[in-house]
């Protein structure tokens, strides 16, 4: 039967194993909760008994000083997991303050996102912000291996643009930019496009290309940390509507369904006409 007290270390060993401490700590704690040794009885020179009791006596008295131990190493791991939760948090909640902070009137002129780049598209060809110039251009930002979101986002997109077209003949051109350069391939970008929308343009490029122009749009992204290649990466929720010469006009978050998102894109048009 297991005692109390070794159920407990044994839990608290898990938890630092867990909480990425090694497995010398986790061997301590659980060393910490071995019963002392029992008493051997005493000897007819009254001799053997009191060495035995002596050695028991150290034993125990071990024992607060390894649960003491077992105490700060809990503390310290509970304090860098929730250190690294909230710094997370804090990075997020900054990039919203400063994308919900751009002014988007008309009146106050165009809002600093956007600029130059150059990458390639999900054929292997040489794309810069020129290419679509003269066109109304809808960005998101995402990559291939997203679980959930980038797919809804971009089967959102594809929807929206069908229902412009239908209501107005407008085209406008959806384009994808990964945030994943280093899994996302000219041909995994190629595939992953072509399963929303025959007109979704697929764009990625090196390490330093995609940083450059997520700085340029103000999209945040950062990987997890995880190891292999099954890792996720964290980055905004946005869509750039853009207009012919490739200037900002608006930003659509998550909260848009099909039909908001291509009534507004609709509005904002027809009001620059």
């Amino acid at each position: 039967r297991i005692s109390e007290t070794g159920a407990v270390s044994r839990l608290g060993a898990a938890f630092l194993a867990r909480a990425g401490f090694s497995s010398e700590a986790s061997s301590a704690v659980q060393g910490s909760s071995t019963p002392a040794a029992a008493p051997v009885k005493e000897g007819g020179d009254g001799k053997s008994g009191k060495s035995e009791q002596g050695e028991a006596g150290k034993s125990v008295r071990g024992g607060p000083v390894s649960w003491l131990s077992f105490l700060l190493l809990l503390v310290t791991g509970g304090g860098i997991i929730v250190y690294y939760d909230q710094e997370k948090k804090r990075q997020i909640e900054e990039l919203k303050n400063r994308t919900s902070a751009v002014k988007q009137e008309p009146s106050v002129g165009t809002a600093a996102i956007g600029g130059p780049f150059k990458l390639l598209n999900h054929d292997g060809k040489p794309v810069t912000e020129k290419d679509f110039f003269g066109k109304w251009t809808l960005l998101y930002f995402g990559f291939t291996h997203c679980p959930d979101i980038c797919p809804d986002e971009l089967q959102k997109m594809a929807l929206a643009i069908d229902k412009i077209k239908e209501k107005t003949k407008m085209e406008i051109v959806p384009v994808f930019i990964t945030v994943d350069p280093e899994r996302d391939t000219v041909e995994q970008v190629h595939d992953y496009v072509n399963e929303f929308h025959p007109d979704l343009i697929g764009l990625t490029g090196t390490n330093d290309e995609i940083r450059k122009v997520a700085r340029a749009y103000r999209v945040y992204y950062m990987k997890t940390e995880e190891e292999g290649s099954d890792y996720l990466v964290d980055h905004s929720i946005v869509m750039y509507l853009m207009n012919p010469k490739m200037e900002f006009v608006k930003f659509y978050g998550k909260n848009y369904d099909a039909d908001s998102l291509a009534d507004g894109i609709i509005k904002e048009i027809k009001g620059r006409q």
